[in-house]
């Protein structure tokens, strides 16, 4: 948001360009105070020559554009740059004989917030190719370092053209956190070209649509994603074939009551002393600094409910059998119909981007509508964006689906990674198996936090055989056997669920929380293994916890440092979109994570490391470590709008980082702490608490469950006979 007074970013009055005879900017007129603007507009509307035009990349024939005040006509791309304008061209541009590195310290500038080393800590995959070319880089790492490139020059606005522009789905969501993590932070001011109505959506509160070089409207970025007629009239996107299916009656009712406002309630006393004759009146900030949150916990409980009837709804559901059936149109009809003589209802689910003609239930097509530019964001004649695209639909179809007992494919590396996304989409509790010529190796990247099986195909999954009739047999049996499980009244609730955080050295502090509040909360204890993060806030953003107690932190550590344990972008993620009290801690700050000690990177050798066992490494962090740690934690701690309690033990912020051992270092905590206290926007329900002790010790604990109470009042409990 721009302050009052302030001369806008970027201000753009009357422009028109011209190629020859053709008028592509006409007459626009647009303007940046400040923070983000997303542009978006179908192909050949003008986007790309406006970025170019701002960068003097083509002659303007009339009209003014100023950065900051100062006009740009006549001025050189090197001169607009001087300026303090980044820009991040369509196509990435690289040189493809130039390592990461060398791209990198070829523009880093000296003196201003972005450094090399804060790049590498914000995009850890680059530190981890920093050696390869511009050539051997995905699509994704090329975007990365294109973005990294124009945050060196250290820039007060950055202009980006489609810097989402054939990424995959899990790349694009990176980015699109980044670009909302920079127009909050107030340092630089975004211009975003886009044709992602999703992502422009997200990273700007307001959205200017062009049509035909011209600035049509520019509208508030909710409206826009709400209203599909709107996409469809301005940008010829929004409704497909599965929107149009009118609603029942009561329908608009129904869903205007499951998104009326909830989350917690505060609580101000107009008095916060008792008042005397002689009290002067309270000021208003001192009453909301006083005042009480408290989460309604019947609210947490009717959620919970409704959660039980949709399970309940699965359990009656039907099997889907989902796959390419193009390929593997044999094995995953057999599958069908050993489900089917189980008795147990059953559907094919085709994802083949062929155009073949195959019979299932649910064809192609249907699925690929759910695409964000519909059918035709699948069916694009090359393979390989055509699997991306329908890999991107089938995610979004899936979650949507009633009565979805449990899902089953089968294939090898594609198939497993066409359907393993939006497998993860469903809820936790539907089963989910999936048979794969990659079952036997890691298969961390395709389970993810969801509770996917999967089964090793032995042979390869191409026709059936004595061993794939085996193996494909077993596979339907499950599943049959587990939705014929599931079936019946769902387990009564009677405790909301908490999930906290774990590792080994922070044991005594979770389990001492967790004891205190067993009575009240269904207590779920996640380890704090990236995974086991990932999987906490999944259930968060599923609705299945009441809160979290979020004390182990360490996951931040891995993803900054390179660990095994690292967490994604994502970290935080679900507190901030619930907008409910997140309570934390710097639990293991103290820690990276790697494997058995001849995994250690060489880079790493003559560190300080403690073997916890044969298989693990713990190599403690370093003072230039906690501070980027502290920075990452802090900038994500800022966007969250529910109230915010993160605790600084001063004693040790684990079991190893105490006096007397081996991870004690009261200066690498202390510029945690610093790092911290700089970053975070620290208000009346934004708090950092410095604590007097170590996290294990039992005053932190009695703190943390105190400090809890305070947001969460104790539930009523039903009785046997109610």
């Amino acid at each position: 948001m721009a302050e009052p007074g302030r001369t806008p970013a970027l201000e753009i009055r009357d422009l028109n360009v011209y190629y020859g005879h053709s008028h592509a900017l006409q007459s626009v007129n647009l303007r940046l105070e400040g923070g983000a603007l997303s542009v978006v507009g179908r192909n050949g509307m003008g986007k790309t020559t406006l970025c170019k035009a701002i960068m003097g990349l083509v002659p303007v024939a009339s009209g003014d554009i100023a950065f900051a005040g100062q006009s740009l006509i006549g001025k050189s791309p090197a001169e607009i740059a001087r300026l303090g304008i980044g820009y991040v061209p369509q196509g990435r541009r690289l040189w493809r004989s130039l390592t990461v590195d060398e791209h990198l310290r070829l523009v880093a500038m000296r003196g201003g917030p972005w450094t090399v080393e804060r790049i590498y800590s914000t995009f850890p995959r680059l530190a981890e190719r920093k050696g390869n070319g511009g050539a051997q880089l995905s699509g994704g790492e090329q975007q990365m370092l294109a973005i990294a490139r124009a945050l060196l020059l250290n820039p007060k606005l950055l202009v980006m053209d489609e810097p989402t522009e054939g990424l995959a789905p899990v790349i694009v969501n990176q980015v699109e956190d980044m670009l909302v993590r920079l127009a909050g932070e107030g340092g630089i001011d975004v211009l975003v070209i886009e044709q992602n109505i999703g992502v422009a959506c997200a990273v700007a509160d307001n959205v200017a649509i062009m049509v035909n070089g011209r600035i049509a409207r520019i509208v508030d970025a909710g409206t826009l994603a709400a209203d599909r007629d709107l996409q469809q009239a301005m940008l010829g996107v929004g409704r497909h074939a599965h929107d149009e299916t009118p609603e029942p009656a009561g329908a608009a009712q129904a869903q205007a009551a499951e998104t009326a406002p909830s989350g917690p309630a505060r609580i101000y006393l107009s008095n916060p002393s008792p008042p005397t004759r002689w009290s002067r009146p309270v000021p208003v900030r001192v009453i909301e600094g006083t005042a009480r949150t408290v989460t309604d916990l019947a609210e947490v409980r009717a959620g919970a409910a409704a959660h039980a009837r949709a399970g309940r709804a699965r359990r009656t559901g039907r099997v889907l059998v989902c796959g390419t059936l193009d390929t593997k149109g044999a094995e995953l009809r057999f599958i069908r119909d050993v489900i089917k003589a189980e008795g147990v209802a059953v559907a094919l689910v085709d994802l083949s981007t062929s155009g073949r003609p195959s019979g299932a239930e649910v064809p192609p097509h249907a699925v690929a509508a759910f695409h964000p530019r519909g059918i035709s964001g699948v069916f694009t004649g090359d393979r390989g964006s055509a699997v991306a695209g329908m890999t991107e639909a089938f995610a979004r179809w899936l979650p949507r689906q009633e009565g979805v007992a449990g899902v089953i494919a089968a294939g090898g590396s594609g198939g497993t990674a066409l359907v393993a996304p939006g497998f993860r989409a469903l809820p936790v509790g539907v089963p989910k198996l999936i048979v794969s010529t990659v079952a036997s190796g890691n298969v961390g990247q395709y389970v993810g936090p969801s509770d996917i099986i999967m089964m090793h195909s032995v042979a390869d999954v191409q026709g059936i055989n004595s061993i794939t009739r085996e193996v494909l047999g077993n596979a339907a049996h499950a599943m049959a056997g587990m939705v014929r499980g599931r079936q019946g009244a769902a387990p009564q609730i009677d405790r909301p669920a908490l999930g906290l955080t774990m590792f080994g050295v922070t044991t005594p502090c979770v389990q001492a929380v967790a004891a205190a509040l067993s009575d009240d909360f269904d207590c779920l204890v996640f380890h704090a293994t990236g995974t086991g993060g990932r999987a906490m806030e999944k259930l968060m953003d599923d609705g299945k916890l009441a809160a979290i107690i979020d004390l182990t932190t360490t996951e931040v550590c891995d993803l900054i440092a390179g660990g095994v344990f690292a967490a994604d972008e994502d970290r935080f993620g679900a507190s901030i979109r619930a907008g409910r009290p997140y309570i934390g801690a710097c639990g293991a700050l103290d820690m990276v994570n790697f494997n058995a000690p001849g995994t250690v990177p060489e880079r790493y050798r003559g560190r300080l490391f403690y073997q916890h066992n044969p298989q693990v490494t713990l190599m403690r962090t370093t003072p230039e470590e906690c501070t980027a740690i502290g920075r990452w934690i802090g900038e994500r701690l800022n966007r969250m709008t529910g109230p915010v309690r993160f605790f600084l033990p001063e004693g040790g912020v684990s079991a190893l980082d105490a006096p007397g051992q081996p991870f004690w270092d009261p200066a690498a905590d202390a510029a945690l702490f610093r790092a911290l206290e700089e970053t975070v926007n620290r208000t009346s329900t934004r708090q950092l608490i410095r604590v007097p002790h170590n996290i294990n010790d039992p005053e932190f604990a009695e703190l943390v469950v105190r400090t809890f109470r305070g947001f969460h009042a104790a539930p009523r409990l039903r009785t046997a006979g109610e």
